[in-house]
């Protein structure tokens, strides 16, 4: 495969390399096909999530409650196949098996783990995870506004929430509050049915329009104590989440790279100009160059950081420091497919338009640039730069 050019995926297991052959058949013939037109009318494909669940794609890397304990290289493979397809899809699994499962699977107590953490595994149950706030985005481990009074055997939560990804159709929201007695933020499992609980789709969003983002209002919406997250103690615990799933948000940005590189390379072999296929010119095989490069150098950070996570050894600036340099890379590479192609690169039927619109969302969402520039910065200086 010409995007796995120092063929990693051949360090998996027979098996591995198996599963991760049977999920790229499926997104070829399920997702592909289709993807185009979802990505125009704002829908995520319902449709493939049965399927998603046959192939047991969620919670992979956790072990007990029905799942396998796959390593993390297997599991940003995955990632990758996924996000070299669609952007949305990723994310889409992202949210649930990552963030949502997550959040469960390191800050929920046994108990929760056993009742929520089988049925999101075979994608009975799906998740969501409520942190950003319409007001608070990079600024939300000190700014978070979403507020929880304890009453009884019952809280309280009250605020918004926006940018809240798969929230219009989740089955429950992971809802990150702070609670008004001691102020530590803490995490609730809020159902979408819970009285007091609105999520309203976000429209005309430019990228990852098949990630149905929603805004959520919280107006004293009562959650029950055994639906509050009882080893999230306050935002470290958040964190721990954070730096978990921001290694996977380093692998989407090298799936949307190899998902740019594969198209641009069948299309410079068949576009002619002057005579002949354009990937017989010095000019566009120096930029087709460029780009696996990118991916390359990206790929293998990444392959390195998941070893690190399967060590036990991940560190925040770690997963910071990758997240950083892979969607700085990403920008550039679809950006150049996006020049390989020419005006034909704007068309939604070539498909990198809609890869170069998504690189924006991942480029942002899990951290900005400038800010996992500074907490790689606080680790190199021990000096604290936020303020």
């Amino acid at each position: 495969m010409s995007y796995d050019f120092y063929h990693l995926i051949d360090t998996l297991s027979p098996a591995q390399q198996a599963r991760l052959q049977e999920v790229r058949e499926f997104l070829d013939a399920q997702v592909r096909p289709i993807i185009n037109e979802c990505w125009r009318r704002e829908e995520f494909p319902m449709q493939i999530i049965p399927e998603m669940a046959r192939l047991k794609l969620a919670g992979n890397p956790y072990r007990g409650y029905d799942c396998p304990g796959e390593s993390w290289v297997f599991e940003g493979l995955l990632a990758q196949e996924m996000a070299r397809v669609d952007c949305s899809v990723a994310t889409f699994f992202g949210v649930h098996s990552g963030l949502a499962m997550g959040s469960i699977y390191l800050c929920g107590s046994e108990e929760q783990k056993q009742k929520w953490l089988p049925p999101m595994r075979r994608m009975e149950v799906l998740g969501a995870f409520g942190l950003t706030e319409p007001e608070h985005g990079s600024d939300v481990a000190q700014g978070l506004a979403t507020s929880a009074r304890r009453d009884g055997h019952q809280w309280i939560l009250n605020g918004q929430k926006k940018w809240i990804g798969n929230a219009t159709f989740a089955d429950f929201t992971v809802i990150w509050a702070r609670d008004d007695e001691d102020g530590e933020v803490k995490g609730f499992l809020v159902e979408r049915d819970t009285p007091g609980f609105q999520a309203t789709k976000m429209a005309n969003k430019m990228a990852l329009r098949v990630v149905q983002n929603a805004e959520i209002q919280l107006q004293d919406c009562r959650v029950p104590e055994t639906h509050r997250l009882q080893n999230a103690r306050s935002f470290k615990d958040t964190s721990r989440v954070l730096r978990m799933t921001r290694a996977g948000v380093a692998w989407l940005a090298v799936g949307c790279m190899a998902g740019a590189f594969d198209l641009t390379l069948d299309y410079v072999k068949e576009r002619e100009q002057f005579g002949k296929p354009i990937g017989g010119y010095q000019l566009v095989q120096d930029r087709l160059a460029q780009m696996l490069s990118n991916l390359t150098s990206s790929q293998t950070l990444v392959y390195r950081l998941a070893q690190l996570q399967d060590e036990g050894r991940l560190s925040e600036d770690q997963a910071s420091l990758a997240k950083l340099a892979t969607t700085v890379k990403m920008r550039e590479t679809v950006a150049l497919a996006r020049e390989l192609l020419g005006g034909n690169g704007i068309l939604l039927e070539h498909q990198v338009g809609r890869f170069v619109a998504d690189a924006e969302a991942i480029y942002s969402y899990e951290g900005t640039r400038d800010i996992n520039a500074l907490i790689v910065g606080r680790s190199l200086t021990g000096m604290n730069a936020f303020t």
